[in-house]
């Protein structure tokens, strides 16, 4: 048994972000991270091409700022140096290759928390105690897959976008990548730019804006009410892109801002996609209906052979599975029940940061709010 003051689940940039906080006030913590590697998403999972989708000043973590060298949009590598400074100069020291497997309901008597991890190295379960827990485990935890009939039968390669680096090795070849995120569609892009055959599958409405779009939005909600930006910014992206429902992307009825405030749907931030699309480079299309060998059918009827079958489907949370709160603070989804800016805090001692769809910086507040609230308790 390992007892401390806070148990943080999770070492991605929300987890480091509280551990560093919780460093700067003093407080005795451990950082437990189920990968091998601080920030995995940015340090393994990414594809070579990836920028901060947002301004810089928009993403840096809680106490350090970008350096000023560093372009306004960061790429990957550039991103991870700054994470890899960031640990050392707030002493973050996650403990790796601990799988949280339960975390006991908060025992009322004894005030403290009961957290079970599996050491993946040594096969044992380690026992940690704490009088406070802070679950950082992100918005992207485990990757998903969705079922689709007749998949097991198709003859091509299957995989994630989190093994995706490069299209150099598909060049020539015909890829249907699934989900229209801003993964998905930087994807795409990526693959039609080493010569792939890039088709995109677009079931649903989405927002697309450029990232000049999004800094003007994102500067304007420090002067205008939410409602007001929301508008320009939709107003913006029409006059920008115009009717874009006849190259196959159909915009939603409520504004891109509320659009990620109720349902956590990001607006695509445009990197140059849409402009392949329109010129027929890359082929936009429907929902699937099923796979019959190296064929893929749609729900218009229609049908296409593809050697590669990329899924940029994104995350399922499993927070849910160990997190036994007689609460029940999260729902299904694994996100907090509570609303943003309410969201980070809930009882005897449980908090919770970067699960408020506010990306890198709103983690970054949480773990600053979740290490002066604790501070104070003590």
């Amino acid at each position: 048994m390992k007892e401390t003051v806070v148990i943080v689940a999770g070492a991605g940039p929300t987890g480091i972000s509280t551990s560093a906080c919780l460093n700067l006030q003093s407080i005795p913590h451990i950082l437990l991270e189920r990968e091998d590697i601080y920030c995995p998403i940015w340090t393994k999972k990414s594809y070579d091409c990836l920028h901060l989708q947002l301004a810089k000043q928009f993403c840096e973590l809680p106490h350090m700022p970008f350096p000023d060298s560093y372009p306004t949009y960061v790429p990957r590598k550039l991103f991870v140096q700054y994470l890899d400074n960031y640990l050392t100069q707030f002493n973050v020291n996650p403990v790796y290759n601990r799988s949280i497997e339960s975390a006991a309901a908060y025992d009322k008597v004894a005030g403290k928390w009961l957290v079970k991890a599996r050491n993946l190295k040594t096969d044992e379960v380690e026992e940690y105690m704490s009088t406070f827990l802070v679950v950082a485990t992100g918005e992207t935890t485990d990757p998903f897959i969705p079922e689709m009939k007749g998949i097991e039968s198709f003859k091509g390669e299957i995989l994630h976008s989190t093994k995706y680096k490069t299209g150099e090795p598909f060049a020539n070849k015909s890829v249907l990548v699934v989900g229209c995120g801003n993964s998905g569609m930087e994807i795409a892009y990526d693959l039609s730019n080493f010569g792939a055959r890039s088709s995109i599958v677009i079931r649903n409405p989405r927002h697309v804006m450029t990232q000049w779009m999004a800094y003007v939005g994102l500067s304007l909600f420090k002067y205008l009410p939410f409602e007001l930006v929301d508008e320009i910014v939709l107003l913006l992206s029409k006059l920008w892109y115009g009717d874009m429902s006849k190259c196959g992307i159909r915009r939603p009825q409520e504004a891109p801002f509320t659009m990620k405030d109720k349902y956590g749907k990001y607006p695509v931030i445009d990197k140059g996609t849409v402009g392949k699309i329109k010129s027929g480079e890359i082929q936009v299309l429907p929902g699937i209906s099923s796979v019959e060998g190296d064929e893929v059918i749609f729900t218009d009827g229609k049908s296409y052979q593809f050697d590669v079958i990329l899924f940029a489907t994104g995350f399922h949370r499993i927070t849910k599975k160990w997190l036994k709160d007689d609460e029940e603070f999260l729902n299904e989804d694994g996100i907090p029940k509570q609303s943003y800016p309410n969201h980070w805090k809930g009882k005897n001692g449980l908090y919770f940061a970067g699960l408020a769809r506010q990306g890198l910086y709103g983690g970054g507040v949480d773990g600053q709010n979740i290490a002066n609230d604790i501070k104070k308790l003590l």
